[in-house]
């Protein structure tokens, strides 16, 4: 297939004049190197598109895809990341991962809360602050975890995420409010182990591929995945694989939850533990980093034994499967028929 990659890339959103913690969930020149070099290994030909503006002007001057190979998160507002996806959808064009609505359900992550709890998946209690007057609502028992609404990467999660008392919650409320433009998840602290799990695999077809424990090593901000212990994971932070009961504990949470919020071919879902050790979700992740060495998912595959070329190789079988249905092939030729 003649393949386009669509990417946001960091160092183009830094010469503009963004800074770090802006341009956090955007790739580096590996990643897409890392991409394209497994897709040529599959007998496939990429061609670099580049960010939503890239995408926009040559859809405008008649170029296609056979396939889109997309992993942009988009710069702002709850959509950002489903914008590249509704213009190729527009266009006709298939694309790698979910869908728009997927991806802006899973992006908020109050809404997507609100609906894994309809399927009986647990989640801690919480409350979404979208003024700072909307902290009088807040009544849920501390120790409580604030965060961005919608941001990946561990953005806006730093030492002043975990809040003790009301004086602290108000105080790291107002300053994630200025500082992100959004509203802020406002949840109950799970005391217990973190773990993540690679989810590939669309709707009955999704499956567990691997997961690991996060462990903090001394020196890191204690007790939370924040975003400094993130960007110095090699030295901050321990990653364990798990399996067994275990990894099945974080699977019967993690599936229902990314089959409820309709994610497609591949992500990663975040869990932790609470005060008995039950496992509980604390957000999907349904367009994951992809760096062959520093994104979480990546490193999952690798403690199960999963080698970066196959990881890649998985997404697109997913692909083909879903692409290869019937239904969908007949839904898109009577599309262009009509």
């Amino acid at each position: 297939m003649k393949i386009g990659i669509t990417f946001d890339l960091d160092t183009e959103y830094l010469a503009l004049g963004y800074d770090e913690i802006a341009a956090a969930e955007f790739d580096s020149e590996d990643t897409i190197e890392s991409i394209e070099d497994c897709l040529h290994r599959l007998g496939h030909e990429t061609e670099r598109i580049g960010n939503v503006r890239h995408l926009m002007q040559m859809l405008l001057d008649g170029r296609r895809w056979d396939l889109v190979f997309n992993i942009c998160e988009g710069l702002s507002g709850f959509g950002r990341e489903a914008l590249v996806p509704a213009l190729l959808d527009n266009h006709e064009i298939p694309y790698t991962f979910s869908d728009p609505l997927a991806l802006s359900l899973a992006l908020h992550k109050g809404v997507a809360k609100h609906i894994v709890r309809d399927v009986a998946v647990p989640t801690p209690d919480f409350v979404i602050v979208e003024r700072a007057e909307d902290l009088a609502s807040v009544d849920l028992t501390f120790p409580l975890f604030v965060k961005p609404v919608a941001e990946g990467s561990s953005k806006g999660i730093d030492r002043n995420s975990r809040v003790e008392s009301v004086q602290e919650l108000e105080r790291s409320v107002r300053r994630l409010l200025w500082e992100f433009q959004q509203p802020v998840l406002v949840e109950r602290y799970l005391p217990g182990r973190e773990y993540t799990v690679g989810v590939v695999g669309t709707g009955v077809e999704s499956k567990c591929i691997g997961g690991m424990e996060i462990l903090l090593k001394e020196g890191a901000e204690a007790g939370i995945y924040s975003f400094q212990n993130k960007r110095e994971w090699e030295t901050l932070v321990d990653y364990r694989p798990i399996d067994g009961e275990l990894l099945r504990a974080c699977a019967a949470a993690a599936l229902p939850a990314w089959r409820a919020l309709g994610c497609r071919d591949a992500g990663r879902v975040d869990l932790r533990a609470d005060e008995r050790g039950n496992i509980q979700l604390l957000e999907v992740n349904p367009l994951a980093g992809l760096n062959a060495e520093r994104s979480d998912l990546a490193i999952l595959c690798r403690l199960s034994g999963i080698s970066y070329p196959q990881l890649i190789a998985m997404i697109m079988q997913s692909v083909e499967r879903r692409l290869g249905n019937p239904t969908v092939l007949q839904q898109s030729t009577h599309r262009r028929s009509a």
